[in-house]
């Protein structure tokens, strides 16, 4: 799989590229401190750090309780997984919207 098919799937689940490019960094490197991060990302501190919140607010990976703090990523297996449940809780939404959607639809068309 390329990088690039690999960074839109990340996308998809909401992603920044700059998420997507610490994600990867930490599933190519292993377990990194946020320094490591930024110096193999080539972006600033705050960036990563904020990326690094994103990232585990959506459990894609994981803190160490060492301090100073390890990060390491959730395998990618795990995250085509939630890839998947978040595109069915996505379609399950939609459907159970389609009729008053068809409705609001035909209002506005009307």
């Amino acid at each position: 799989m390329s990088k690039r098919r690999i960074i839109k799937i990340l996308k998809g689940l909401g992603l920044s590229n700059n998420d997507a490019k610490v994600y990867i960094i930490l599933a190519k490197h292993g377990p990194l401190k946020s320094r490591e991060i930024a110096s193999l990302s080539n972006l600033e501190e705050d960036c990563v750090h904020r990326s690094l919140k994103e990232l585990q607010e959506i459990d894609i990976i994981k803190a160490s309780i060492q301090n100073p703090l390890e990060f390491i990523a959730v395998p990618f297996e795990e995250v085509i997984d939630l890839f998947i449940e978040v595109k069915k809780e996505q379609a399950k939404k939609m459907e159970e919207t389609k009729k008053e959607l068809i409705s609001s639809w035909k209002t506005i068309t009307e």
